[in-house]
């Protein structure tokens, strides 16, 4: 039938064959383009009644014929019977479908565009959806974190710098850690919506091949439907937009930095989950155990979280290398991004649910945290400033508990708590004493009992007072901004 003949093929004549068809297909995967090429589609007809390219009678069939098929994709999905791959994409499918049933005005669709503008353009507006939808599962995990936040609050665990034990936090202040993090990963999201910046402002639709085309469009009416900055339109290049894929890099560059953020919690969780530490207990559901060993409990699905994201990473690297050898202009190298856009997005998409899953059932294991909390003498920045806050420079305040420290090892002490206010005034006395020499006066600077009250994990948590700090007055500030921004 001609409705099923190449786009092309009045001009090569010879029918492509079997193995070249299956070879150049991309149906099997860009169906799921089909609402966005729908509405695409729609708003340019419109445009070309608007234009007075099409009559008001062809645009109702065209409408109506679209619309009828994208019911039809809806119910049938992938199985749809107008997915020909005969018929290359899911543009001339479409198309086709659309001649068969209205005839005539089904010829005028694809008047004063091509398959190049109309790609970028589908593509463009898919990944602006999702993109919401991403934005929603990083949303959900986000409140997953929060809620574990806030169950959390009252217990109190070292934090870690090179793996070693650093200073005391309240748990639930790493939980908002990883929202935070969670939040930058929103705002690329949102840089890729149309309108909204720099890297997502140009409507494709119109650009054509890649000249553009002597029929009177107006661009304006397609690019302001969808939010597309319009009024840039007049120095925007026909030429490289039906080439430009940089929506899809940046899209699957936010989907390489939320899975390097579900990498790292992940991580962080699979060490906390180990009998050495005990931190953090999650689901059974959410674990499994060995073939051969029964005793075993493995956190598989972070382990599998961590190493997907290995596979997103691949993808922004598989679709920066399609880029960068093509000359300008659409090259058929292209169509390989879409492969690539899906993969990344399936990816990350099915890593945050799971992660939010995960979070939910998660807790805190106060019983195994507790016990060691007084090993790794975590209060030792907070005993150095309160030797600020008597008068001693902060660097003679680290010499001073780091002497203290060596001296609780050589005594076989584990906490600076220990040591008596005697043994601390003894080693202040002789750090401070050639200072005072220099400065010719006597240091006159000497701890009472109230020293005790900045030692300890739990002291030290409740004496933080700078933004963001990870306990006290500071911790809860947070955790009511985080629940107001995200309405909880």
């Amino acid at each position: 039938m001609a409705s099923e003949q190449k786009s092309w093929q009045a001009r090569i004549g010879e029918a492509t064959d079997a193995i070249a068809q299956s070879f150049v297909e991309s149906i099997s995967y860009d169906w799921r383009l089909y609402k966005h090429d729908i509405a695409g589609s729609i708003a340019h007809a419109t445009m070309l009644a608007k234009v007075k390219l099409i009559t008001d009678a062809d645009l109702g069939a065209i409408v109506a014929g679209l619309k009828q098929i994208e019911a039809e994709i809806d119910r049938d999905g992938p199985k749809w019977a107008g997915f020909k791959p005969e018929l290359e994409d899911i543009h001339m499918c479409v198309e086709s479908a659309l001649t068969e049933r209205i005839g005539e005005p089904g010829r005028k669709l694809h008047t004063g565009r091509s398959r190049n503008d109309q790609v970028a353009f589908d593509l463009a507006i898919w990944i602006a959806d999702s993109s919401h939808d991403l934005d929603r599962a990083v949303s959900d995990l986000q409140r997953a974190f929060i809620a574990l936040a806030e169950r959390s609050r009252d217990i109190v665990m070292p934090s870690f710098t090179h793996l070693q034990r650093a200073q005391p936090i309240v748990a639930g202040a790493e939980a908002l850690a990883w929202v935070s993090m969670l939040f930058r990963d929103q705002n690329r999201l949102l840089r890729l919506q149309p309108g909204f910046g720099e890297g997502a402002e140009d409507c494709p639709l119109g650009a054509g091949a890649i000249a553009g085309t002597s029929l009177p469009i107006d661009r304006s009416i397609v690019a302001e439907e969808f939010t597309f900055h319009w009024e840039s339109l007049s120095r925007t290049n026909s030429i490289e937009l039906t080439a430009s894929r940089d929506v899809a890099c940046d899209f699957v560059y936010a989907c390489a930095m939320i899975s390097q953020h579900l990498s790292r919690w992940a991580e962080q969780w699979i060490i906390y989950m180990t009998t050495e530490f005990g931190f953090i207990k999650i689901a059974d559901r959410y674990t499994t155990s060995s073939s051969m060993m029964p005793q075993k409990r493995n956190p598989d699905m972070l382990e599998l979280i961590r190493g997907r994201c290995g596979n997103v990473y691949g993808d922004l690297f598989a679709l920066m290398t399609i880029l960068k050898g093509l000359p300008i202009g659409y090259n058929r190298d292209l169509q390989e991004d879409k492969r690539i856009v899906f993969r990344a997005y399936d990816t990350v998409s099915s890593c945050l649910t799971m992660a939010a899953a995960i979070v939910n059932s998660a807790s805190y294991d106060k019983e195994r945290i507790e016990p060691t909390l007084d090993r790794g003498f975590l209060d030792a920045t907070s005993l150095a400033e309160y030797l600020v806050t008597k008068g001693i420079p902060f660097r003679t305040a680290h010499h001073i508990v780091g002497t203290l420290v060596a001296r609780c090892e050589k005594e076989g002490k584990h906490a600076l708590s220990q040591l008596s206010v005697e043994a601390f005034n003894e080693v202040i006395d002789a750090s401070t004493s050639a200072q005072s020499q220099i400065a010719n006066h006597k240091s006159q600077i000497q701890v009472t009992d109230d020293v005790y009250t900045c030692l300890g994990a739990h002291n030290v948590v409740k004496r933080y007072q700078s933004a963001g700090a990870a306990g006290g007055k500071p911790f809860e500030e947070q955790l009511k901004a985080w629940k107001e921004r995200l309405e909880i």
